[in-house]
């Protein structure tokens, strides 16, 4: 008889949840690669404007799954949740390929059909993201050893999406004429499609507990009400006008998002810090959650560049003529997926060889940011000094991104891990929810920073930095993802003392 540490190979169902998490990471990946140079290039708006409207619309992303987490859990159960928030987000995809159809002939209704398909985007993955990784683990019995290289498994299926999003995207869509880039966006709708199809046609046959139950259905105490296809109908559409209304009022009106994400953040620490059950012990655990989740600002904001200031970089100061054939500026955003790929076993096998020697969590993630500032101090080099107008080689942007996701490999999923190992059991999805906070403030953050892109002006940084070139605003990362990396290295022995 074999127990369950001893079984071989792992349930077809992982290869049902992989395959629909490649697929949507590809749309949004794909979407992502092109979705400034659209702004800049076919809708025509300036760099700082785009860049803004960017980080509001990745903040929000990881803002809208707290929502359709908790509606999962109560109410709709995890593949309905998945399945209908597949299909708003193609339907956002949808709407951005008319958007840019019609960009020359009405540019009024292309603007209204631009944020209307970035809130069908921002609406559909609050209800994909948070319900499709949690099914992994229940696919497993508790303690089971395989439950490690299943989550490995499942991550490289979100960067093979998110190699090939941008490569394909990038192909059909950024090709040098701003109509073209409707067929990126088609060709990220048919991707998540595809999601939906593997879901639908899969899910109730193979993911299944280890008992042989259908995981992710309807919850047993939802109201009869809540799963009727109008309410489910109503309830998409309503959420999905209401996240149409935020990225415009950010964007637009009245730039909210961070006094949004900082109320949200003091709120939870006073919910969780006030509560008496909790002894000193497992308050200590979470202020090393709140302290690490504060770092880690830091470095996505840095790393976030990809999709903003480092594809402007990508368009216009690097050299892509392979003379036979020119790189699209895009596809540069695959090397991190396809990265993550090749490195994510080195590293897996590099802790395990360390054994007892192995780097604490927070070394590690302090680690990370002295990667990302070495990725940047690269990429400084390779600009300094070089006249204005002069393409440097595609080499800089490449070491930069293979040091970025080296940092990538000891930050984010040491930091996911180091959440659900101290996080007490009563508070666990709140926790979950400053990590995913943290994101949402360094991606907001991640498109502040990219509108002070020196294109031909000067910028200054707090007013204490100024920037004039590309040297003086790749430093500015350099400086950032190093002081923050040297803090943490400096904290670490008391944040192990914290965490008992």
């Amino acid at each position: 008889m074999n127990t369950p540490s001893a079984q071989k190979g792992h349930p077809k169902g992982l290869y049902v949840l992989f395959a629909t998490e490649m697929w949507e990471r590809f749309n949004y990946y794909g979407m992502r690669a092109i979705l400034i140079l659209f702004m800049t290039k076919a809708l025509m708006f300036d760099k700082v404007f785009a860049s803004n409207l960017y980080g509001s619309y990745t903040g929000l992303v990881y803002l809208t799954p707290l929502i359709g987490g908790y509606m999962a859990d109560r109410y709709w159960g995890n593949q309905r949740s998945i399945i209908a928030g597949g299909l708003v987000m193609a339907l956002g995809e949808l709407v951005l390929f008319f958007c840019s159809t019609f960009y020359h002939s009405s540019p009024q209704l292309s603007t209204l059909l631009f944020f209307s398909g970035l809130g069908f985007m921002i609406a559909g993955n609050g209800f994909f993201k948070p319900n499709i990784s949690s099914l992994v683990g229940q696919l497993y019995p508790k303690g089971d050893r395989r439950l490690d290289a299943a989550y490995t498994i499942f991550y490289m299926g979100i960067n093979v999406g998110g190699a090939f999003g941008p490569f394909l995207c990038g192909l059909f869509g950024d090709t040098g004429n701003p109509d073209d880039f409707r067929w990126g966006f088609l060709i990220g709708c048919i991707g998540m499609l595809l999601s939906v199809v593997v879901q639908i046609m899969f899910h109730h046959k193979y993911v299944k507990s280890p008992e042989g139950n259908v995981l992710g259905l309807t919850p047993d105490n939802s109201p009869a009400i809540a799963t009727k296809l109008t309410t489910i109908i109503g309830g998409l559409l309503l959420f999905s006008f209401v996240t149409i209304g935020l990225i415009y009022i950010d964007a637009k009106v009245f730039n909210y998002l961070f006094y949004l994400l900082i109320g949200s953040v003091t709120f939870i620490a006073i919910v969780i810090f006030s509560d008496k059950s909790l002894d000193p012990v497992e308050k200590s655990k979470v202020a090393v959650i709140f302290i690490v989740s504060f770092f880690v600002i830091f470095f996505w904001s840095a790393f976030e560049q990809a999709g903003a200031s480092l594809t402007f970089f990508a368009d216009e100061q690097t050299n892509r003529n392979l003379g036979f054939f020119t790189v699209p500026a895009s596809w540069f955003q695959s090397l991190n997926s396809a990265f993550v790929v090749s490195f994510a076993p080195l590293f897996a096998w590099l802790w395990l060889i360390l054994g007892k020697k192995e780097p604490s969590s927070p070394t590690k993630m302090a680690l990370g940011l002295l990667f990302l500032s070495i990725g940047y101090l690269w990429i400084a080099f390779g600009v300094k000094n070089v006249q204005p107008g002069i393409k440097v080689s595609m080499i800089w942007l490449t070491g930069m991104y293979a040091l970025h996701t080296c940092g990538e490999l000891c930050l984010s999923p040491i930091g996911l891990s180091l959440v659900n190992q101290l996080a007490p059991a009563k508070f666990a999805s709140l926790l979950m929810a400053v990590w995913f906070t943290a994101n949402a403030f360094a991606n907001k953050f991640a498109g502040v920073l990219s509108s002070l892109y020196p294109d031909n002006k000067t910028t200054n940084f707090l007013g204490i930095y100024e920037m004039s070139n590309l040297y003086s605003f790749f430093m500015l990362f350099v400086f950032m993802a190093g002081i923050a990396s040297l803090i943490l290295f400096f904290l670490t022995k008391k944040l192990q003392k914290m965490m008992q």
